[in-house]
């Protein structure tokens, strides 16, 4: 499946279908204003030419005629800014009907500079934590917690909601409902550092029973490594840095301020949507992380060729 656009004519959820309703009304309404008042500036120019005499009749008439049609216009702007507050109010409401208790809650930490995803159940052992990729289901109702480990980011996927800012210290929700499957870009929407550009994540859409074999495949512990290279790289990910600061399922590494790295090769991308997801481009991210997103948490790790090919391979194969 091919990533959709990245945009909010393309709403995809109903949150984001009631928001570019609401956007829609507000751009044409505003268009039919423009062009009438071009229109009647354009005829009062052509009408309004200086005459040589003018009576007292002719310039009361022309009073009364202006201010009627200030009154007409005064009446018509508050009518329209009236339903416009209407429009407002109903779109509140349709965001704000998602609340069903069948909702999928996920929890959403924005970090300088990616995201933390955890998927919350009743018990903590059945809680699911990911990186910079979200997968929910069509049809469904799904809230959001989000918050912020540092500083202040904005959560935004455009083809399902708006903006919503993340907060050090302080929790907020929000609620949407998919309408069609598709993969959806969305990034932080407020600056917050030198790689602020570089902080994407995707959301995924997809059927019911998808969601509920990913979210099942994603629960399982990290497949153990069968080859001997494979073994190799887990040797080098346990006795380099890597294990104090990432986690993997079903081994000794439990580092908490780095993302889980369990089925780290199941993701499209690395870096939140730095580079793609491939051998050669997460050896280079391994290697030098400075050299493609200079600033962050990462520090290079200056590994032998052999060792490094070792931790590539033992990485591709945690699906």
């Amino acid at each position: 499946m091919s990533p959709d656009a990245q945009t909010v004519v393309e709403p995809a959820a109903t949150a984001a279908a009631a928001i570019h309703d609401l956007w829609s009304l507000m751009l044409w309404t505003s268009t039919v204003i423009f062009f009438v008042v071009l229109v009647a500036l354009a005829l009062a120019v052509r009408r309004n030419r200086p005459e040589p005499v003018a009576s007292p009749d002719a310039t009361a008439g022309q009073t009364e005629t202006m201010t009627r049609g200030v009154a007409v216009a005064t009446a018509l702007t508050v009518v329209i800014l009236f339903g416009f507050l209407v429009a407002s109010v109903w779109t509140s409401r349709a965001i704000a009907s998602v609340r069903p208790t069948t909702a999928v809650t996920v929890q959403v930490t924005g970090h300088q500079w990616w995201w933390e995803v955890e998927y919350e159940e009743g018990t903590p052992a059945a809680r699911m934590r990911t990186a910079n990729e979200i997968h929910i289901p069509v049809g469904r109702p799904v809230v959001f917690k989000v918050t912020s480990h540092d500083v202040i980011h904005s959560f935004w996927v455009p083809n399902l909601h708006g903006k919503r800012d993340l907060i050090p210290g302080y929790t907020t929700a929000i609620w949407m409902q998919a309408t069609r499957p598709g993969i959806f870009r969305g990034q932080c929407a407020e600056f917050c550092g030198l790689q602020h550009a570089h902080m994407a994540l995707e959301v995924v859409a997809e059927r019911e029973d998808a969601f509920n074999r990913w979210l099942a495949a994603r629960r399982t512990l990290a497949v153990p490594p069968t080859g001997e290279l494979e073994r190799r790289g887990q040797t080098v990910f346990m006795s380099a840095r890597c294990a104090g600061c990432h986690t993997i399922l079903g081994t000794e590494a439990a580092g908490q301020i780095a993302p889980d790295l369990t089925h780290i090769a199941s993701r499209g991308s690395i870096g939140a949507g730095t580079l793609p997801n491939t051998p050669e481009h997460l050896a280079a991210w391994l290697r030098d992380p400075q050299a493609s997103k200079p600033g962050n948490q990462m520090p290079p790790n200056p590994l032998s060729a052999t060792d490094m090919q070792a931790l590539v391979a033992y990485l591709e194969a945690l699906r």
